[in-house]
């Protein structure tokens, strides 16, 4: 982000949206423009950072760091028409345990429905007989390059697998109407679970 500010005003049924200093649009096309290639500053197993020279809209020359995750899943499985699997554990970045829906990345080769099942049983101990799609999404629009694929889990059997080795993880049979609450009143916070959640309540009318 390079730190603009919006400001917001209303002309009669037209908004109009202005960030940072006033500049004539017809000066620009509005894109941002890569400067050759980008320079690797840290690489993980999960993750990739890299720093992008471009130019900005307004003509700028500037660094943009981007962090590269490729793709992740999330699967919201019921256990029948009224009760979800939850699993909880303990998140780094919250510093505090949270109700979740099975989630995680996908692997090198596999499809996003692959990655679906076995995060499913690794995480929740079970197959999905069917497997729906819900939706796909961008979680971050700014410095995450990130696509997140969200499942409806139906149809369930006991599947082994083995979590990984840092996840420590608490499974539990609860209503879908409870954990639709818990979404509501913020109890919540994991963006794929809000919306696949949210997603599964406004097919299912509620």
């Amino acid at each position: 982000m390079l730190g603009v500010e919006a400001t917001l005003s209303i002309d009669r049924s037209v908004t109009w949206i202005t960030c940072g200093p006033e500049t004539n649009v017809s000066d620009s096309d509005g894109t941002w423009r890569r400067r050759g290639e980008p320079r690797e500053v840290f690489r993980s197993p999960f993750l990739v950072l890299r720093e992008h020279e471009v130019i900005t809209p307004d003509g700028r020359e500037a660094t943009y760091g981007v962090v590269h995750c490729g793709h992740c899943v999330g699967v919201l499985p019921f256990v029948d028409d009224t009760h979800v699997l939850m699993v909880r554990q303990h998140r780094f970045i919250a510093d505090r345990w949270t109700w979740e829906m099975p989630t995680g990345g996908v692997n090198e080769g596999e499809t996003a429905e692959q990655a679906a099942q076995r995060e499913l049983a690794e995480e929740a101990g079970v197959h999905a007989g069917q497997l729906e799609f819900l939706c796909r999404y961008h979680t971050s629009k700014s410095s995450i390059d990130e696509t997140a694929h969200l499942f409806v889990g139906r149809a369930l059997v006991p599947a082994h697998a083995r979590p990984d080795d840092s996840e420590q993880i608490e499974r539990r049979r609860l209503p879908f109407a409870d954990v639709l609450s818990m979404v509501l009143d913020g109890t919540i916070t994991d963006s794929m679970t809000v919306i696949a959640v949210l997603r599964a309540a406004r097919l299912r009318g509620q």
